[in-house]
């Protein structure tokens, strides 16, 4: 469920008209709702009642907003990050930094001392190259940094290729066939407390299945470690939750995760961490744009909208769909493709589909935005970078300024010797 709704025949953010943000911030603009943000965080915990101690750390990347992530922090959710940029952005927003989890796989010296200076909570190693570089960075520092082991189960996730990250190919984690002699290795060293291990097999799933079966393997691998004499008291499952970008869509909900993960873990005597990202955010937020012109083309025409590849990169780099829906519909519908003004023929969103009949100067939205959006938006063409919006029932702020070329150019500079 989420908070964009038609209200009086115009789409609706809560209690505001999208044609109003349209109207008075410029297009195109990412939309997000505060309500539909706390109601997902709430029901991703209450799936997970049974399951025992949890953690829930937000995926920070899938929508670093300061104001989305103070949303979540106020949830009790902490982060999960991948980068120091968004270890700063977490604890900006109010993220406890002992309920930071720092994942990656290529977290450099200067990110894992920022993880130690902060204090955060736990870092996932994906390597025992990284284990013995953190190792001897917090104990030159006469500290032991909390770690877990990220392992590589060789599961495929079902997934797109390009976000599909547990197969044994994938770059991520050490295979599960030699982390027991990894994890004995690393827990010897003085600067580690190496206290479980962690393991993520890909994004936007659509089926329990190969959740359960990773699961499975994880739990044997708990067992091999504990037989051996280590300690594990906490084990990371990751994310990868899907969530309904098409009407036929149907993922598994928190609740059947929920109830999946508590009969697998029953006897694992562990605290469960989690890493939710899209299933929080995705449907929390639409991008608005509006119609530039109607191009005729040879099977159906051209929808052109002021927005691009660079606001919204999902459908140029995974072929992901986005309905796409008239903000004031009056009913009829139209066969069209529905493209950006940038120069490359991957910036399409949607190709020769029935969508509400539009007109030039009309208003669009392409919901399920609030997820790997506004994040992977860029700058190409030298177009400006999209602005953000929160509502809050009948209100709503600005929460990311639109920055328009000048402003990045500002930052530019032709040397002396060329002038």
């Amino acid at each position: 469920m989420d908070h964009f709704q038609l209200k009086n025949g115009v789409l609706h953010a809560e209690d505001i008209p999208l044609s109003q943000i349209a109207e008075e911030v410029g297009t195109p603009v990412y939309v997000y709702s505060r309500a539909t943000l706390e109601r997902h965080a709430r029901v991703f915990r209450e799936g997970l009642k049974d399951a025992g101690k949890v953690h829930l750390a937000f995926a920070v990347k899938a929508n670093p907003n300061l104001a989305v992530l103070r949303i979540l922090a106020n949830q009790g959710y902490g982060a999960d990050v991948v980068s120091g940029g968004e270890l700063q952005r977490a604890l900006a927003a109010g993220m406890k930094a002992e309920d930071i989890v720092f994942s990656g796989v290529g977290k450099s010296r200067e990110e894992l001392t920022l993880g130690l200076d902060q204090g955060i909570g736990q870092f996932n190693l994906e390597s025992e190259e990284e284990g013995v570089m953190l190792a001897e960075i917090a104990a030159s520092r006469g500290e032991k940094a909390s770690a877990t082991l990220r392992v590589n189960p060789d599961v495929d996730a079902g997934t797109h290729a390009k976000i599909s990250t547990g197969k044994k190919e994938n770059k991520f984690g050490v295979a599960i066939d030699v982390a027991p002699a990894i994890f004995a290795r690393l827990s010897q060293l003085d600067g580690l407390d190496l206290r479980g291990v962690a393991v993520h097999i890909g994004s936007q799933l659509q089926s329990l299945d190969p959740l359960e079966t990773c699961y499975a393997r994880m739990g044997e691998l708990v067992a091999q470690l504990r037989g051996a004499g280590h300690t594990v008291t906490h084990v990371d499952l990751g994310g990868g939750l899907g969530v309904p970008y098409k009407p036929e869509d149907n993922p598994p909900s928190p609740a059947e995760y929920g109830a999946m993960v508590a009969r697998v873990t029953r006897d694992w005597d562990v605290t469960l961490m989690f890493e939710p990202g899209r299933v929080i955010a995705g449907n929390s937020g639409v991008m608005i744009t509006r119609v530039i012109r109607i191009k005729p083309g040879l099977g159906s025409d051209f929808v052109i909208v002021d927005a691009a590849m660079n606001d919204l990169m999902r459908p140029a780099i995974y072929d992901a769909w986005h309905d796409f829906e008239a903000v004031e519909p009056s009913g009829e519908t139209m066969t069209a493709s529905i493209v950006g003004p940038i120069c490359e023929s991957s910036d399409i969103f949607a190709k020769e589909r029935v969508v509400d009949r539009l007109e030039t100067d009309d208003l669009g939205i392409f919901r399920t935005a609030g997820a790997y959006g506004a994040t992977m938006a860029n700058t190409y063409n030298s177009r400006p970078l999209v602005p953000e919006v929160l509502v809050d029932g009948d209100r709503y702020a600005v929460v990311a300024e639109r920055i328009e070329p000048a402003t990045i150019m500002a930052a530019e500079h032709v040397p002396d010797w060329l002038k």
